[in-house]
């Protein structure tokens, strides 16, 4: 990071956008939500480069401009309610928040969502609930949704999230095995079924069943 932090934040936004992110919407809210409230301790310094980086309970946040094109490619509308599964820093449900009406995050470890709720208040984002919860489940209770984002990889997109999808509905996620580049795909809802298709290969922690222990 440099000494001018505005120098930095606009390398940061040419970066998102010469990596594919051009969603007017998507490059508003990436500049609103400063990744740096996100990343804390060692790597603070490294806030506004374009690459995954560690985060407590041996996960990550994720690479910025895979962020955006997440974002983009789940087509989030003004009155959507969104489900993200894979809470992790907090990061991408607050970019999420921005452009939806409401968004539900969850994560299996309790410590991420406890410190991503602080942020939320901290930033004023009051659209956004955050639990514990089984990510692999969904979050039936307030199923379905318009949009799902899930931000770890499973080998196949999880039957619960699928059937937790609405009609007309858009769910992005990586799928693969765990040891190797995975590949981000778009599901789309339709009355006789699901739709795939294969945006590009990416890399993500795995999508795990049950809760963590901390």
């Amino acid at each position: 990071m440099s000494e001018d932090p505005a120098e930095d934040r606009m390398r940061f936004l040419l970066t998102l956008r010469s990596r594919g992110v051009t969603d007017p919407r998507v490059l508003q809210a990436m500049e609103r939500i400063d990744r740096g409230h996100f990343v804390r301790g060692h790597f603070e310094d490294r806030a506004y480069e374009d690459t995954p980086l560690p985060i407590p309970c041996g996960q990550t946040i994720s690479q910025p401009s895979i962020v955006g094109l997440m974002s983009q490619a789940l087509e989030v509308g003004p009155r959507d309610t969104v489900l993200e599964v894979g809470t992790g820093s907090g990061y991408q449900a607050a970019i999420l928040s921005l452009l939806c009406r409401r968004v539900y995050t969850v994560d299996r470890h309790r410590r991420l969502v406890t410190e991503a709720e602080a942020l939320f208040r901290e930033l004023g984002l009051t659209n956004i609930t955050a639990r514990v919860a089984d990510g692999s489940r969904g979050l039936p209770e307030t199923a379905p949704f318009d949009r799902i984002l899930v931000t770890a990889a499973a080998e196949d997109p999880p039957g619960p999230l699928l059937s937790q999808l609405k009609i007309g509905g858009i769910m992005v996620l990586p799928v693969g095995q765990t040891d190797a580049v995975q590949t981000l795909i778009r599901v789309r809802r339709h009355e006789a079924g699901y739709d795939y298709d294969e945006l590009r290969q990416v890399r993500f922690v795995p999508l795990v069943e049950g809760l963590g222990q901390t």
